[in-house]
């Protein structure tokens, strides 16, 4: 027996009608490449993607066809988001900060048909769009006066002339709601990126979730600010959840200094902000120099990589900011855990509550996981087993974009390729990236801990633990780092910062400062690299 309730498809275009018909005086505040700061409400926005989807069937693209965008954080790529996949093309958010030879290779892989971009990344347009084969339309997002003259580009249009003429009315087509909306390629997987690609209904499912309160908690209250860009994985979904709720949101463009990001939240009040720990690292770093306060910031989502407990400790204790772990990939679209408390907690005191929060949080509905050991044999949540950690769910990947790599799946789970442990609340805690876990004389070291404890010292900003090769023990660690401008700490003086804070044998046995530690495009430490400039290190004797 069947259910009597009504069947309607989840088509994200759903998102921006409901965001005007019920919020439609709602807020997007955008910092333009242009340096000024734009603002406009989900009604204007509905409207203005309304026009896009005309203009796309102008193009006479084929359903499903792949529109690109090379755009920060704003709110003419926010049209697009609803305008391109609402219109039943896929939207391509292509990285801007990967190498021309990778931005060509994903376009030509994807297909591209239309590419979108700021003006901030005409350079690269310029140096890639005569081996894009398959991009027929380009568009430069900016006014009409703004385009030059003579780009090289032939048939380049800017994005407002390109909408002007178009009506206000469309019509969104009705399709299966499993229909692709989205792609995003990742570069955690090996050899040439892979991408991952989403439908309406992931898409929808993932936004609802991501909302809810024990997750990231968005509401019409809200005045959200994503600093995580719009090209990183749909900038963790926020721009959907944002619709979905009538939140407040606050685009910062391509100005992610500490000081223009405070400024933003200050101005407009931002109740809630996301990002990885680089940007709050600069952040902190504006305020502390300042002598800066808050006045509204009441939480802030990290993710992206393991978030030091020294920044969690300054958010919570010097500026009354709950900072919320949170955990996921692109193959996740990307929200996998948050670290919420439970009601459990609320007596716990402040070093308690640490040991808690330091963790990546507990699953949200809809994402199950577990970790296992090398025969693949489940591992128990006791908070102490480690394993391999793998998990399935509506919103995660079955196979990567033209079946590259085969089936990623283990019996119809995800490896994530990450280590973990589960407590027995659920609460996940990543020990290592499974390429990074040092094991040492038999007995496995967490470069994440080691890491963790070399960022609380005041001198060190940032710090990246690797395994080295060792004659008798097989690796030991050893910690790089850089220093904070005009700070100073010795080797000695960091090895023995380590003592009591972990176990003898865990702790580093050198330090080398450098000037720079390689991030890749998403702001993740990239240890490859660093592993190739260490290749003629040789480890201090003993």
């Amino acid at each position: 027996m069947l259910g009597l309730m009504q069947s309607q498809q989840l088509l994200i275009s759903s998102l921006i009608d409901f965001a005007e018909r019920h919020h439609g005086e709602g807020e997007i505040v955008s910092r333009r490449v242009e340096g000024d700061i734009h603002r406009c409400t989900y009604r204007d926005i509905a409207k203005r993607s309304r026009k896009v989807a005309n203009a796309l069937a102008g193009l006479h693209l084929a359903f499903g066809d792949r529109v690109a965008t090379l755009a920060w954080n704003g709110y003419r790529h926010l049209e697009l988001y609803f305008g391109v996949s609402g219109s039943g093309q896929v939207l391509h958010t292509l990285n801007p900060r990967l190498h021309p030879d990778q931005v060509v290779w994903i376009a030509n892989h994807s297909e591209d048909q239309v590419l979108c971009f700021d003006m901030t990344f005409l350079p690269i347009v310029k140096a890639v769009h005569a081996r894009c084969t398959t991009i027929k339309h380009y568009i430069a997002l900016c006014d009409a006066d703004q385009l030059p003259a003579d780009t090289g580009i032939p048939g380049l249009q800017s994005y407002e002339a390109w909408i002007a003429k178009q009506p206000e009315s469309f019509t969104w087509p009705e399709f299966d709601e499993n229909s692709a909306s989205s792609m995003c390629y990742t570069s955690g997987t090996t050899g040439n990126p892979k991408a991952a690609l989403y439908s309406h209904r992931s898409t929808i499912l993932h936004a609802w979730a991501g909302a809810m309160p024990d997750a990231l908690n968005m509401s019409a209250r809200d005045s959200v600010l994503p600093v995580v860009p719009m090209f990183h994985v749909n900038a963790w979904g926020l721009p959907y959840s944002a619709a979905m709720t009538g939140a407040k949101m606050v685009f910062p463009g391509p100005a992610m200094d500490g000081k223009s990001i405070y400024d933003l939240i200050e101005n407009e009040k931002v109740t809630f902000a996301a990002g990885v720990p680089t940007v709050w690292q600069m952040l902190l770093g504006h305020m502390q120099q300042g002598s800066l306060r808050f006045s509204t910031l009441k939480r802030t989502v990290i993710g992206g990589s393991a978030c030091p407990p020294a920044m969690i400790t300054s958010f919570n204790d010097l500026y009354g900011v709950e900072v919320l772990h949170a955990w996921g990939m692109t193959e996740m679209s990307p929200l996998g855990t948050v670290c919420t408390l439970k009601n459990k907690h609320a007596g716990m005191d402040s070093t308690q509550k640490m040991a808690v929060r330091m963790k990546q949080g507990r699953g949200i509905y809809g994402v199950d996981m577990k970790i296992v050991d090398e025969s693949g044999a489940e591992l128990p949540w006791d908070g102490k087993a480690f394993g391999d950690l793998l998990v399935k769910g509506p919103w995660v990947i079955k196979e990567y974009y033209k079946g590259e790599g085969g089936s990623p799946l283990v019996n119809g789970w995800f490896p994530t390729g990450d280590v973990a442990t589960i407590d027995p609340d659920g609460y996940m805690q990543i020990t290592d990236r499974s390429k990074d876990v040092i094991k040492s004389g038999g007995e496995w070291i967490s470069s994440i801990d080691v890491e963790n404890i070399a960022m609380a010292h005041p001198a060190v900003a940032m710090a990246a633990c690797v395994g080295m090769k060792h004659p008798k023990w097989d690796e030991r660690p050893i910690v790089v780092v850089v220093k904070k401008p005009g700070a100073e700490v010795s080797r000695q003086e960091l090895l023995a910062f380590f003592d009591g804070k972990t176990a003898k044998w865990q702790i580093p046995d050198d330090v080398v400062f450098v000037d720079a530690i390689p991030l890749g495009a998403t702001g993740k430490m990239q240890k490859t690299k660093l592993r190739e400039t260490l290749k003629d290190y040789q480890l201090p004797t003993l």
